[in-house]
């Protein structure tokens, strides 16, 4: 098998390690303009020469492009879905070439809130228009296109990458063969709507927020973020599985904050949870992403969600988490058999677990059995 590589680029696409490619100017879909968008990410393997062998991983709320790999003096983490890639693994590189990139808005060196307008000077702030789902996967088709990338073998992903996943399989039905939908489907329900509200709220109540204009001041919303994070944590995890692993026991942890009648060891796990967050993640592309991940509607621009299924020609694979409530089991199902019932050749599997949400971060035996095959045959 060549190795392809395509001239022009900032570095080999053959080489991993994370790297940021310009994609031009980008109009949001909601309005607004960005005259210049770059978006950073990762790549393991090698593009083949039918240019046709990659394989997109989408990264969830709070992730980046460092899908895989060991941790290191920059990201201070493993990858966090290396048990899935890598040679002999379900995203197998000796196979594949795997893409990963940072989501626009996010955080993590692709243009968002915190970069600098270039036509101010200043960061973005508040001022960084509203993106979507689909402004993402419109983003993300551009890099792969400046990558050489004439196809997808497949896209994958979980949570809000779940949402992205699919909107690709929908956006540009003849660029994508699969499509892997993790605890996803088309449009969060009004519980998780609520959830992501409370910790937006809580950001911006702090009064460090400034209104979005706290780059540069020495003061940054780290309490509201922390807070978010928080209650974000508690949307990821089930109620059996908080018994098991939480229970009523004392914390066990240093405080972190002063204490008010003891505390529990559920409350120190969200302390430092918040804390983690506060230390490499930007409270106003939280503010950004959750809303794109509450707006996304598969339908919107159609006449209906069938008429949305029914472009998909990839084959498509729902996966739901039996303990899952920001996404339920039930809803990512019905998604699936719309989408079938649409003419898509969409397919339904679940995770058993207590693990909630997170399921798709942690179950890796059950992860490794259902996608392996799916991205194999």
């Amino acid at each position: 098998m060549t190795p392809y590589r395509r001239a022009g680029a900032s570095r080999s696409p053959a080489h991993p390690g994370r790297q940021s490619l310009s994609i031009g100017p980008f109009e949001p879909e909601l309005g607004g303009y960005l005259p210049e968008v770059s978006l950073t990410y990762e790549t393991w393997g090698e593009l083949d020469e039918t240019q046709e062998n990659a394989v997109l991983i989408v990264h969830a709320l709070t992730g980046d492009s460092h899908a895989a790999g060991a941790p290191d003096e920059k990201y201070r983490r493993g990858g966090w879905w290396d048990p899935m890639i890598g040679p002999g693994r379900p995203v197998d590189t000796d196979k594949y070439f795997v893409i990963c990139s940072n989501v626009l808005g996010g955080c993590s060196g692709s243009t968002g809130p915190a970069s600098e307008d270039p036509e101010t000077g200043y960061p973005y702030a508040m001022r960084f228009p509203v993106v979507t789902i689909r402004d993402m996967v419109r983003a993300q088709k551009r890099l792969l296109d400046r990558l050489g990338v004439r196809r997808l073998a497949a896209v994958a992903g979980g949570s809000i990458g779940g949402q992205q996943a699919l909107e690709w399989a929908v956006e540009f039905p003849d660029f994508v063969r699969k499509a892997a939908v993790v605890a996803a489907n088309g449009a969060l329900g009004p519980q998780g709507l609520g959830m992501s509200e409370i910790g937006r709220r809580a950001i911006m109540a702090d009064p460090d927020w400034q209104y979005g204009d706290y780059y540069g001041t020495g003061r940054r919303p780290d309490a509201g973020l922390a807070i978010a994070r928080m209650a974000g944590m508690m949307t990821y995890q089930s109620a059996p599985g908080q018994w098991e692993r939480f229970g009523r026991r004392p914390a066990t942890r240093p405080a972190l904050y002063p204490e008010f009648g003891g505390r529990f060891e559920i409350e120190s796990y969200l302390h430092y949870q918040g804390r983690d967050l506060v230390n490499r993640f930007d409270a106003n592309s939280y503010l950004y992403l959750t809303r794109a991940m509450d707006l996304y509607d598969v339908g919107a621009g159609y006449a209906s969600h069938e008429e949305a299924y029914s472009r998909i020609r990839a084959e498509v694979l729902f996966v739901g988490i039996s303990s899952d409530w920001l996404f339920p089991a039930s809803e990512v199902r019905a998604a699936a058999e719309q989408a079938k019932e649409a003419g898509a050749d969409a397919a339904y599997a679940e995770i058993e677990s207590m693990n909630g949400h997170d399921s798709f971060l942690k179950d890796w035996d059950q992860m490794r059995s259902i996608l392996g095959p799916f991205l194999s045959a």
